[in-house]
């Protein structure tokens, strides 16, 4: 008898996963990020970043000219600036660009806001559909207009809390929290450098929690509770400071050359759009396979079987070649049995 084939053993991710209950989970949100395209959604988020920041460009240059066009003076003293800084046809050639840029700043700014709102709502429908999709939810999609008017109020929603967050941001810097406490007269204790900058890092991943705890939890298309987003939104935090401070040190490097002061930025904001966007969706996938959202999750019905069912009609050609042959031999065998 064959010998009883022995079972295949687990491997050494099986065994980590079934011993370390964080390592499970971990693997769950991967596997939830992979299946549902992760990369994907956050490459297009990142592209629409990008490029919703051109049609922003020109509503500032058309404030800027809204701003110049009513102080004389100001535009006078820009334009002899740029005249002594770049000399000759070429400096000329930049004042005629600015005259021009201000004359058309109504156009601009139209164009801009336009744009800006187009770039937005994709930029929105994009974030808000992989947020969704990270959660396990299909869910269908209202009219034109009921979709739109939502991802419109979601995107003047983030714009509110994005300056909040700045402005709270702000406010926990190292320089305004040392001018507040030279006002008490503070400022020369010892030890009061390091003590403002762990504050000014706590008060920024404080923001960023409370950033992130929202976006996780109510910018899907099915809103859900914070208290189940609140250790995604703080995992968000917590890698979004670290990724931070390293962003600052390669600027820092990468700035100072004509190459990195020419492609440096852009480079710099893509990387930091994508690296964003990966972080939430994958977030927003580790709060999604937790035990208890699993456990709240209701099961999908299996897939109804289909039966093939093929019917032939009549007899084929082959078939009736056939019997015909076994009929011939049948009547071949009993006549030969008579004859003997």
């Amino acid at each position: 008898m064959p010998e009883s084939k022995q079972p295949k053993q687990p491997g050494i991710l099986d065994r980590l996963r079934a011993r370390y209950g964080w390592f499970d989970h971990v693997m769950r949100a991967q596997e939830r990020y992979d299946d549902c395209h992760g990369n994907f959604f956050a490459a297009a988020i990142t592209y629409f970043t990008v490029f919703a920041l051109f049609p922003l460009l020109m509503v500032g240059f058309a404030s800027v000219g809204f701003a110049l066009s009513r102080q004389p003076h100001v535009l006078a003293a820009i334009e002899d600036r740029i005249k002594h800084a770049v000399s000759g046809e070429f400096g000329d050639h930049l004042v005629r660009l600015m005259e021009a840029a201000i004359e058309s700043r109504t156009s601009l700014g139209i164009i801009g806001l336009v744009g800006g709102l187009w770039a937005g709502l994709v930029w929105m429908a994009y974030l808000r559909g992989a947020l969704t999709e990270m959660w396990g939810e299909h869910l269908k999609s209202g009219t034109f207009v009921t979709t739109k008017l939502s991802d419109l109020a979601a995107l003047l929603s983030v714009f509110v809390a994005i300056v909040v967050t700045i402005g709270l941001t702000a406010l926990g810097e190292p320089a305004l929290m040392a001018r507040v406490l030279a006002w008490f007269g503070l400022h020369q204790l010892p030890g009061i450098g390091a003590l403002l900058r762990v504050a000014s890092v706590l008060v920024a991943l404080g923001i960023s929690w409370l950033l992130f705890t929202w976006i996780i939890a109510r910018l899907p298309r099915k809103s859900l509770s914070f208290a189940s987003c609140a250790r995604a939104g703080l995992l968000s935090a917590v890698g979004f400071e670290i990724f931070k401070q390293v962003g600052s040190i390669y600027l820092g490097r990468v700035l100072h050359g004509p190459a990195g002061v020419a492609f440096g930025p852009a480079l710099g904001l893509m990387v930091f759009a994508y690296i964003t966007s990966r972080l939430v969706l994958f977030a927003t996938a580790w709060a999604a396979t937790s035990p208890e959202n699993l456990a709240a999750m209701p099961v999908q019905p299996p897939q109804p079987a289909v039966v093939v069912v093929r019917r032939r009609d009549g007899v084929g050609i082959g078939a009736a070649l056939a019997a015909m042959a076994l009929g011939a031999l049948a009547a071949l065998g009993v006549s030969w049995v008579r004859r003997h």
